[in-house]
């Protein structure tokens, strides 16, 4: 059998001496090495992407790549491609690490500098590992693979300009065209979708905050199943208890949802906190909600540009959403595209706030009546970000897609999110 290898290391000379040495391996057939963990991620996809058989069986990650940290890396690739195996090369091999490394999901750790005999040896255990796994895949086992499901993540310019609204929207209109979706709150403090949807619940993100391993089973528990068929993962009820989710156990969280599900919508609420910033950085989409007011729009601009500084995302890598929108106001959407340096929703969510009171005053927000202007708009949303199969496919309770005008934006009466 033939073990194809996939070398993620950052440092020239480390890829040299790590691939002549890979290239001298028995049966090993070494692929062209990437620098980086962006593409390590974007390779895997793709490959993945054609059928879990193109992946390479062996994936050696050097303790120098970057951005992402080493384990942090480690652990994405296990939770996305499951029938990949991963070894560690460090030049630290304590105890310490190895524990961390096999808790993060590697199947071995090699110590700096490299020694022929144990590279060989480790290499044929993680290759036999992965043809297993695969094996497993082919006789029909529940075990995910591929690039994972969809992460948008909803931010707000300021408190009170609609962000929970939209996102609770964009989760429901996904989870009706026959999508599994996932609905995280990580606005930790001040989180209101169990008020929007109307939900008594024991277990919150925080009990997830400190496992190291997030297995499907863990997850589940953790997770509660809403009537709308929305899987719910809320704020803890005492705010005091989000300072447990930190920025590394939102991204082993994230990353097990994304796992799991087809699409995984997170609200980050107004304020920015180390839990919401690393959601941000993961999303294949970052949204931010404003208003077409001064102080609104400033609140855009000003967390763009903290975004921008803290390298957590560029202002063309984000899509402003505007909330609440007419056609008589002096602010119009082009103009905030401006002002922000982001692309700007084609999607406009018109100012109705009368259409949504009852639901959100009962906590029925699933229930929005869907010949509103309000939930027609943030539906046509989600099919404009393509969270949604396709137009015009599924239809439940909560409301049609396109045949009903329900997936497209409609500016002719007036409405909007709270």
């Amino acid at each position: 059998m033939v073990t194809r290898i996939l070398p993620a290391v950052g440092d020239a000379d480390a890829v040299r001496s790590l691939t002549t040495l890979l290239s001298q391996l028995p049966d090993a057939e070494p692929v062209a090495p990437v620098t980086d963990s962006t593409q390590l991620i974007d390779t895997l996809a793709r490959l993945a992407a054609e059928s879990v058989e193109e992946l390479p069986e062996v994936v050696v990650v050097h303790e120098r790549i970057g951005p992402v940290p080493a384990l942090e890396l480690i652990r994405e690739v296990a939770l996305r491609f499951p029938a990949v195996g991963v070894i560690l090369v460090s030049s630290d091999a304590s105890p310490g690490l190895f524990q961390a490394a096999m808790d993060y999901g590697a199947r071995g750790l090699i110590a700096l500098p490299l020694n022929y005999e144990e590279l060989a040896g480790r290499v044929h255990v993680v290759a036999q590992w992965a043809v297993g796994v695969r094996r497993h895949l082919g006789s029909g086992g529940d075990v995910f693979a591929g690039t994972g499901g969809t992460v948008v993540t909803v931010s707000g310019a300021k408190g009170g300009v609609g962000t929970t609204v939209t996102a609770v929207q964009l989760a429901l209109a996904a989870q009706a065209s026959g999508r599994a979706t996932a609905l995280l709150d990580l606005d930790l403090q001040t989180g209101d979708i169990a008020a929007y949807l109307d939900v008594q619940f024991r277990r919150s993100v925080v009990d997830l905050a400190t496992i190291t391993d997030i297995s499907p089973r863990v997850l589940a528990d953790a997770v509660f199943r809403h009537d709308s068929g929305l899987a719910l993962l809320l704020a803890p009820a005492e705010g005091e208890r989000g300072e447990d989710v930190t920025d590394r156990a939102a991204r082993q969280i994230v990353g097990a949802l994304r796992s799991r599900y087809d699409v995984v919508v997170i609200d980050c609420g107004a304020q920015l906190g180390g839990a919401g910033a690393a959601a941000v950085e993961m999303a294949d989409t970052a949204l931010l909600v404003t208003t077409p007011d001064v102080v609104a729009v400033r609140g855009a601009k000003r967390a763009v540009r903290m975004w921008d500084r803290l390298q957590i995302r560029k202002a063309e890598e984000t899509t402003v959403v505007v909330n609440r929108h007419t056609r008589g106001t002096e602010i119009q959407p082009p103009l905030i595209g401006r002002i922000t340096g982001t692309a700007v929703a084609a999607t406009t969510i018109p100012a109705h706030f009368k259409e949504l009171q009852a639901a959100v005053d009962a906590g029925r927000l699933h229930e929005l009546d869907g010949r509103g202007t309000v939930r027609q708009a943030l539906w046509g949303l989600a099919a404009e970000l393509g969270l949604v199969k396709a137009p015009g496919t599924a239809v439940q309770k909560s409301g049609r897609f396109r045949g009903d005008r329900g997936a497209v934006t409609l500016r002719r009466r007036r409405g909007g999110a709270g």
